[in-house]
């Protein structure tokens, strides 16, 4: 392990000295060691190919030692893209008129998970804006009838924010995991990306009381977002740090033209890949997914999250038909390997960098 010995503030070190204080920042996390936020600040701005190489590398050590080569791979159902939200980033907002919105049906829902089941899927992932429509009696019971088809699957939801008991009770229908990403830690920031209405309280209210209910819960947030700063990200660190997710899924910021957003500049893929290995250093047993957005970022990018540590893709299982509907973004990836049909494709994909995609459930370690 790199050592510095120096007793001048990190932030008052020369450059040379500053990227040797980062690689052996990112040794002890490696090691297990908690970072305070002036350290996080540094290996945050001593972002260099040389710094992200030695992450990544670490970063793969780690993951492969706990998960060996394993790809897990999710069926990602998009169902609906109605939201009674206004999120400033989000194409498919409330306000954004220009949207083709439409709802599965639930037997289009099913037939979804069979198609799934059949090509070998074990954990389906019903993903979709906060819509009215599916009410808490309509989704538990989409629940409960795919828990009872397919008991060998795990089920994850991802709808938004809702009540105590709206979470007890999918909970109680059968549902395993909950994503929630938390989009940014930081008050102010969260005011830049949202809304009046909404509240970062309630959004980190809400992940805390998925996880007292017992689901395997998913956090995360945008990287390059409008107004995102160091700091914002040392928030985003610490907070992680704190929930411990069994989940956390990342990818860069991506504008979309009917957004108020549409002419910001997108993020960065690289900066998403240097996150994603330093997340794996913090929380090494996190399931941690190379996202459609890192994708769509980079022609090669959830290859190069693989590299960089990730562990999960969510390959889309959705009617072709609706695909493209589900746009949060401009020029979202949406066919070749993103689509389950062309799964042989996907673990061709994965085999070139020394990878294999397994099918089975790929639970967080060490929880049933």
């Amino acid at each position: 392990m790199r050592e510095i010995r120096t007793g001048r503030p990190a932030a008052d070190l020369p450059s040379g000295d500053r990227q040797q204080a980062c690689l052996a920042l990112l040794d002890r996390l490696m090691e297990g060691a908690v970072l305070s936020p002036e350290e996080w600040r540094l290996v945050l701005e001593e972002r260099s190919p040389e710094t992200a190489a030695h992450a990544a590398r670490l970063a793969s050590g780690v993951r492969d030692r706990i998960f060996g080569n394993r790809v897990y791979i999710r069926g990602l159902i998009e169902f609906t893209n109605y939201c009674r939200n206004d999120c400033y980033y989000c194409g498919i907002r409330r306000s954004n008129c220009k949207a083709e919105r439409y709802r599965l049906r639930e037997e289009e829902i099913l037939e979804c998970c069979r198609e799934g089941y059949r090509l070998g899927f074990r954990t389906f992932v019903l993903q979709g804006g906060e819509d009215g429509c599916f009410t808490d009696e309509r989704l538990c019971r989409i629940v409960r009838d795919i828990k009872e088809a397919y008991p060998d699957c795990a089920l994850t939801l991802s709808v938004g924010e809702r009540s105590r008991e709206s979470y007890q009770a999918l909970r109680e229908a059968g549902a395993d995991r909950y994503l929630l990403r938390h989009e940014t830690a930081d008050e102010d920031h969260y005011r830049k990306l949202h809304p009046a209405e909404l509240t970062l309280k309630n959004r980190m209210d809400c992940l805390r009381t998925l996880k007292e209910l017992g689901f395997q819960t998913g956090a995360g947030m945008m990287i390059g977002s409008p107004g995102q700063t160091t700091d914002c990200l040392v928030e985003d660190l610490l907070f992680l740090r704190e929930l411990e997710p069994e989940m956390i899924g990342i990818g860069p910021f991506l504008p979309h033209r009917d957004t108020p957003f549409r002419e910001e500049a997108p993020g960065s893929a690289e900066e998403t890949l240097y996150l994603l290995s330093l997340i794996r250093l913090m929380l090494p047993k996190t399931l941690l997914p190379a996202t459609t957005a890192l994708g769509t970022a980079s022609q090669k990018g959830r290859s190069l999250g693989i590299l960089a540590g990730a562990n999960v893709i969510m390959p889309n299982l959705s009617p072709v038909s609706v695909r493209s509907k589900y746009q949060l973004y401009n020029n979202k990836l949406c066919t070749g390997t993103e689509a389950a049909e062309h799964l042989r494709e996907l673990e061709k994909e994965m085999q070139e960098i020394g990878f294999q995609v397994v099918c089975d459930r790929g639970d967080y370690p060490g929880r049933a």
